[in-house]
């Protein structure tokens, strides 16, 4: 990258959309059309947001040396006086930020640099916004040598992200395939890196609120970290590739096969998660009178749940949540465990199912 180099605005000047790279979309649109399609068969949509979201804020942050494990994340969400793990509350402030970008995508039918602002403020908690202090760098965290400057100042960036928006939200800019504008807004984005922290994470909420936008997906439930965890070295390699020298095939093509492989992944893991419900249900509905698919969708939505979500889900008292839940938990449908002054349950077999993957 030679010295005079400065992030252009969009659109991109050069033609990114080659033959090679029509040829891998088809492969790509179909599996989404298939994960979306169902999706749309699991009877609450909060099933697959809640699951999917807990295992993708998992990963998404574990790019960021965020470690945490399936235990103290779903403990974590079940905000229990006696877990306090700061790595799994960040997580669980990534899936708050993701349900709140769905929320305003799907309201308003746009994605504007204010609600970038808002899903920053909800990952980090703080209201420092775009960035205004000076100095800021991407180094190598192993040698410390500089690999990035990102644009400076604080009207800079907030123009960038100006045109940013409308390139995201005005498809008259380009008509380039979703898919390869999805590519080239992620780009875009990591390469402003608007905000002090939570660039990556909230980069990759933008991703899957574009599908949504595009109407390839209903729900958020596409996620590229597990792909990016697997690939990291490409990843940052090739996005530094388009920098230096505007090579956008490799980076696009990469983009395009992890929406591929990531649909295709987690069009198995719905399936697997249908067939558990299934099962369970079948199981609940022929030994017990106390059955309804509100209690299946609790027992779903949370891998770890406890009296008061039942309490709530099923508008039933305290007395009665628990002796569901103890009766599951003594026939060995669920798995009793206590912290503290506070029983949970644990769906065990869709732990298993999460945690395999």
């Amino acid at each position: 990258m030679s010295e005079n180099w400065k992030l252009e605005e969009l659109p991109v000047r050069k033609v990114v959309e080659n033959r090679k790279i029509l040829k891998r979309l088809p492969k790509a649109h179909a599996a989404l059309a298939e994960l979306k399609g169902i999706a749309s068969t699991i009877p609450n949509q909060n099933i697959l947001i809640n699951t999917l979201g807990l295992q993708e804020a998992k990963d998404s942050s574990a790019i960021e040396n965020i470690i945490t494990t399936h235990d103290d994340l779903y403990k974590t969400e079940l905000n229990l006086k006696s877990v306090r793990n700061l790595d799994a509350k960040e997580v669980q402030n990534y899936i708050a930020a993701m349900k709140k970008g769905f929320q305003l995508v799907s309201n308003n039918h746009i994605l504007s640099s204010n609600m970038i602002l808002q899903i920053q403020e909800i990952l980090e908690r703080n209201k420092a916004g775009f960035r205004k202090l000076p100095g800021t760098t991407l180094k190598n965290a192993v040698t410390g040598e500089v690999i990035y400057t990102p644009p400076q100042g604080f009207d800079r960036i907030s123009a960038l992200m100006a045109n940013l928006e409308s390139f995201i939200n005005d498809n008259s800019i380009s008509d380039y395939d979703p898919l390869v504008k999805m590519a080239i807004i992620h780009y875009q984005f990591e390469s402003i890196h608007p905000f002090y922290d939570g660039n990556g994470r909230t980069g990759r909420i933008i991703n899957i609120l574009y599908l949504i936008l595009n109407k390839l997906l209903d729900l958020p439930i596409l996620y590229l970290s597990k792909f990016i965890i697997q690939n990291k070295g490409d990843y940052y390699r090739l996005l530094q590739k388009v920098r230096d020298d505007e090579n956008w095939e490799e980076w696009v093509l990469f983009i395009i096969q992890g929406v591929t492989e990531t649909a295709i992944d987690t069009i198995e893991l719905v399936r697997g998660i249908k067939a558990l419900m299934l099962r369970v249900k079948h199981q609940i509905r022929e030994g017990y009178k106390f059955y309804s698919q509100d209690l299946i969708n609790n027992l779903f939505k949370h891998p770890y749940t406890k009296i008061e979500f039942v309490m709530i889900d099923l508008n039933v008292s305290r007395i009665t949540a628990s002796n569901y839940l103890n009766k599951l938990a003594k026939d060995g449908i669920l798995l009793k465990q206590r912290v503290g002054n506070s029983n949970y349950y644990i769906n065990t077999p869709l732990l298993e199912l999460m945690t395999k993957r």
